[in-house]
């Protein structure tokens, strides 16, 4: 398994910063949005569509560094119940359904919504780029979330089980 954490850690630092561009981005935009509207009258064109766009992906990419750290919904009141080996199983369980999850709904369906936008060549209203671009945090996210599900999470100062 030393493959797949050596890859997972990486993969979580670089999303971790992905994550903080994202969110400044996601600020200068509404900040800017605010600004044009209230103080010079002239609300911005972009800004709308621009944080839509970033909210969609700091929410998907946000969940799988969430499902990394274990710090994702969850109900564990059941595990917390058990012991031994029905606590084992009940974890490996949990984990298979998350990834039964996330490669039918986020991998598969995320890649033909993907497909399906490219070629119907649906471009955004203001910014005029592929909307395709947009969805294509939702397969990324799914693969993501499969790998940190295989990988257990390791401590950093950031959070996180050991």
């Amino acid at each position: 398994m030393k493959p797949v954490n050596a890859l997972a850690n990486v993969l979580e630092a670089i999303l971790r910063n992905v994550l903080v561009v994202l969110m400044v981005g996601l600020v200068v935009a509404v900040g800017w949005q605010v600004i044009s509207r209230y103080v010079f009258s002239a609300p911005s064109s972009w800004t709308e569509e621009v944080a839509r766009f970033l909210l969609i992906w700091v929410t998907l990419l946000g969940a799988a560094y969430a499902s990394r750290h274990h710090v994702h919904l969850g109900l564990d009141l059941l595990v917390q119940k058990v012991s031994g080996r029905a606590e084992v199983w009940l974890r490996w369980f949990t984990i298979a359904v998350i990834i039964i999850f996330a490669l039918c709904v986020l991998v598969i369906g995320g890649s033909k919504l993907v497909a399906l936008t490219w070629e119907l060549k649906q471009h955004s209203a203001v910014l005029g780029i592929p909307v395709a671009f947009v969805y294509s945090v939702i397969p990324v996210t799914g693969v993501l979330i499969c790998l940190f599900a295989l990988a257990p999470a390791t401590t950093h100062e950031h959070g996180g089980e050991a």
